[in-house]
């Protein structure tokens, strides 16, 4: 029996439970375990305790032997290796772009100046700022039901939220737009799942990799490879998204290319740096370190310290 870990929340369940179901239609027993993590217990904003605290302890579990396996949200995960685990599949990718939920049906573009609109995330409110729609940005906490009953109850016009937790728990119905990149690029790894087991168990870092989809590993370990290297000078906010594209040569043979967008934004709004490129998906790491090194060109790191005041 592989022992699945995973957080108590209905999203992380749902998500682990695609995990478990794809193990045992692949012949495998497979069930899943809940571990509490602090991250579920605090109701501090996310920027205070740090995102690495809902994947700490999913991987005590997994050093404690008290699961073989834990299925993490990718973009949770601390992007600094640790030479204990490996990542042995990461399936294929949900719709990595936000949503917006609000009021009246209303789309972006319609909410009033002064609206009050959630997030838990610095980078969306980063470029909701800089969009100069006159938002009032307020920080969000809670699973994702209790962000929607923020909305119907009026107490927020609107609130920004990953996609693909809204898909995966069945209720899209509440989406009123779903933001294209070119008003708001995701987080990193965001819509992707991390199958993570012990490093040293090759029979099950085997198992598990009948589940990994090669096009979407590429497209994460550009995002991540370009968040690490931009975490190391700079803390703004930080949108990217990849992705494996088919494209002609001039002979007119068909090849997989692997495109990256990106974006570095003040804390208040006030600017928003964007780099691009493209690459093979043999080559993901390589093209996040370059994005991220014309990033840093641009004037990231400058960026952030005109603006960052804490």
């Amino acid at each position: 029996m592989i022992r699945i870990g995973t957080r108590g929340s209905l999203l992380a369940k749902t998500q682990a439970g695609t995990v478990r179901d794809a193990l045992i239609a692949h012949g495998h027993a497979a069930e899943l375990v809940i571990i509490s993590t602090e991250g579920d217990r605090s109701a501090a904003p996310v920027a205070e305790i740090g995102i690495g605290v809902f994947t700490a302890a999913l991987r005590e579990a997994i050093d404690d032997n008290r699961v073989d396996v834990a299925v993490h949200s990718y973009k949770d995960l601390p992007t600094a290796p640790d030479a204990r685990f490996a990542i042995a599949a990461v399936p294929v990718r949900a719709d990595a772009r936000d949503a917006l939920v609000a009021r009246d049906g209303l789309v972006l573009g319609e909410l009033p100046a002064g609206s009050v609109v959630g997030t838990s995330s610095p980078r969306r409110a980063a470029q909701l700022r800089a969009l100069g729609l006159g938002l009032e940005i307020r920080p969000l906490r809670g699973n994702l039901d209790t962000r929607l009953n923020r909305v119907s109850s009026g107490d927020l016009d609107a609130v920004v939220v990953a996609r693909a937790g809204l898909a995966r728990i069945g209720r899209l119905d509440a989406v009123t737009e779903t933001l294209e990149p070119v008003q708001m690029l995701p987080a990193p790894a965001q819509g992707a799942l991390a199958i993570e087991c012990r490093a040293g168990e090759s029979d099950l870092v085997e198992l598990l990799a009948q589940l990994d989809d090669a096009d979407t590993r590429a497209a994460v370990t550009a995002e991540r490879a370009l968040l690490a290297e931009l975490e190391a000078g700079c803390t703004a906010p930080v949108g990217a998204i990849a992705e494996v594209v088919e494209s002609i040569d001039e002979d007119g043979r068909v090849f997989d290319e692997l495109s990256l967008r990106s974006c570095v934004a003040a804390v208040d709004g006030s600017d928003v740096i964007r780099a691009s490129g493209v690459g093979t998906p043999g080559q993901a790491a390589e093209l996040g370190l370059s994005v991220a090194a014309e990033l840093f060109e641009l004037g990231a790191r400058e960026l952030i310290s005109a603006t960052d005041t804490r």
